[in-house]
């Protein structure tokens, strides 16, 4: 098929955008363009209005602050993934990013198209959550930041509202030494993640997890924390038990079943991605981890 007629805009500043999302109705916004172009070529969205992202300076970079690592929306993908700030504190990122398409779709895609477009087996959004991540929106009315628990509101449906563009993701990363572990099934590499899994652990001076975090995507519309196993680990040795443990944890909840996996093979594969991210992030760090 081919895509429906519309109107292409090129703004070249924040301003420029801005008025274009003042006064233009039924939008869409063109990053990366990996989901847009073919979701117009298949006509699953109609927009009168196509605005091209590409040429605003602003909305690329990333920079580190007292308040985390700032990543620009059109930031793309291959740029974090190569990135040495990213590389040494946000170690997660970069490895999932390794399961994103090929070099080719991460060379256009960005990291905020992915976080606005929210496929539920998206890595991204996964390794925001990871991370406690904020967003920054832009409109004509003003701007606002958005905790990552509150900017998804349904299945591919971010807390943008029609007249608003995300202008930078801010990460949190963990200050203390700490290990990652990351661990997908997808059906190929590269394609989407059945389910995946990130984690972070921190050991104390004695070997005891000090702090734990674990975020999972494919099992819901929106990435889950689990919550439950962080807290139940802290004081904990990081031993098989205790990953375990919060693998039954990650096998409790409820999840998505489509025409590919039915829900109870996800909840299988939650409780196996979820050890084996544990694994590998407690190897980190112990410091027998690459």
């Amino acid at each position: 098929m081919k895509a429906p007629a519309f109107t292409y805009h090129d703004p070249r500043t924040l301003a420029d955008l801005k008025g274009l999302l003042g006064s233009l109705e039924n939008v869409r916004m063109l990053a990366g363009g990996q989901s847009l172009m073919p979701m117009l070529n298949m006509r699953f969205v109609i927009p009168d209005n196509v605005v091209d992202l590409n040429r605003i300076p602003e909305l690329t970079g990333i920079r580190e602050t007292a308040a985390g690592i700032e990543i620009g929306a059109m930031t793309r993908q291959r740029a974090i993934e190569r990135d040495p700030l990213v590389k040494a504190k946000a170690p997660a990122l970069v490895e999932a990013l390794s399961h994103v398409g090929h070099i080719q779709t991460r060379s256009r895609g960005t990291f905020g198209g992915s976080l606005c477009h929210l496929d539920p087996a998206s890595e991204q959004p996964g390794i925001a959550a990871l991370y406690d991540a904020t967003l920054s929106v832009t409109g004509p009315r003003g701007d606002r930041t958005i905790a990552l628990p509150d900017w998804v509101l349904g299945y591919m449906t971010p807390a943008l509202e029609p007249d608003e563009a995300l202008i930078k993701v801010t990460l949190k990363p963990w200050t203390e030494k700490h290990g990652h572990g990351f661990a997908e099934f997808a059906r190929r590499h590269g394609d989407y993640a059945i389910v995946a899994c990130a984690a972070l652990l921190a050991l104390d001076g004695a070997g005891k997890v000090a702090r734990a975090a674990i975020s999972l995507v494919g099992v819901d519309v929106k990435p889950v924390r689990l919550a439950a196993a962080e807290t139940a680990l802290v004081g904990q040795m990081p031993t098989a038990e205790a990953f375990a443990a919060a693998a039954e944890v990650a096998r409790g909840l409820e999840c998505l079943s489509d025409a590919h996996v039915a829900a109870d093979y996800r909840q299988r594969l939650a409780g196996v991605m979820t050890r084996r991210a544990l694994e590998a992030a407690a190897l980190r760090a112990s410091g027998a981890g690459a």
